[in-house]
């Protein structure tokens, strides 16, 4: 027998808060895939919100489970749940690194009938089967029946099984390797871990800062020249776009004027080495002086 000596805390669900146990919770059990989960409500409004109670649970019939819970903090429920209980419909998406930031950002709650494709900067596609819309640039994307809803509980927290059947599956043919299978390493998928923190297949954790309780500006907010410039990613207009608000031009100036380095570096600097410049900093999640860098020219 080993001699094991651990000091190990003892958590009895019923003697801590619901929210001091979602957080261990989340901490222990990991990592977690995302179901990047697409619907529509009874007037045809898009909707899109990821979910990281998820995974698969069976091949014949094709069945994907995802669980939409109760907000803790008031007891409500998400306009996910309430659309696939009302048109048994839905589209699962799997999130890669390529489209992280803008998943986060499509988790901000933004008031009904806000199109998150579109604060997210994110391409809706037509289903085929179901009415819900795709999100374009998911490598996989499943279009569901909901067979049904199983509510956990009542208070908030409470989970929401949603138990969907497969009727398509559609699949980036770039990530298919000879044999005809997902390659592993080109599909690239992320999983979520405790607090901020993601982790990416074969390159360890990272993290991506919650998005902000006050609303970020959303992709359709940026200015034309920043969403169609050829030097910002996805992940990097998600960045951008989880702001309160794009700082003013003498706010940045002032900024840039107390920054020599930073001066000296955009002063000559034509628009696509200013993208370029910012782009470092945002690469570093530093966004505060990318945008200050973007807004002073």
């Amino acid at each position: 027998m080993f001699n094991i000596k651990q000091i190990m805390i003892t958590i009895d669900p019923s003697k801590v808060s619901t929210g001091k146990l979602h957080g261990f919770l989340l901490g222990a059990v990991g990592p977690r895939p995302i179901a990047f989960a697409s619907t529509i409500d009874i007037h045809g409004n898009p909707n899109l919100s990821p979910f990281s109670f998820f995974n698969v649970f069976s091949a014949n019939p094709p069945i994907l489970i995802f669980s939409p819970a109760r907000r803790v903090r008031d007891n409500t429920t998400k306009h996910t749940l309430e659309n696939a209980q009302s048109t048994k419909e839905v589209v699962i998406n799997i999130v890669n690194y390529d489209i992280v930031q803008q998943m986060s950002l499509s988790s901000t709650e933004y008031p009904d009938g806000v199109n998150e494709f579109v604060k997210s900067g994110l391409s809706m596609v037509s289903s085929e089967k179901v009415k819900a819309y795709r999100v374009g640039e998911s490598p996989v994307q499943f279009e569901c029946k909901v067979n049904e809803v199983v509510p956990m509980g009542n208070e908030g927290g409470a989970g929401n099984l949603i138990i969907c059947e497969v009727l398509l599956m559609h699949i980036n043919e770039d990530i298919i390797d000879e044999n005809d299978r997902i390659d592993q390493y080109k599909i690239d998928q992320v999983a979520r871990m405790g607090g901020n923190w993601y982790t990416r297949a074969n390159k360890g954790l990272f993290e991506v800062p919650k998005p902000l309780s006050t609303i970020g500006i959303g992709v359709d907010s940026l200015p034309e020249d920043i969403k169609n410039s050829t030097v910002f990613t996805g992940n990097d207009l998600g960045k951008l776009a989880n702001v309160e608000g794009i700082p003013e031009n003498t706010t940045a100036l002032k900024f840039v004027n107390k920054h020599n380095d930073i001066k000296d570096k955009i002063q000559q600097a034509n628009k696509i080495e200013i993208h370029k410049f910012a782009k470092q900093y945002l690469d570093q999640d530093d966004v505060d002086i990318a945008w200050n860098i973007l807004a002073a020219k």
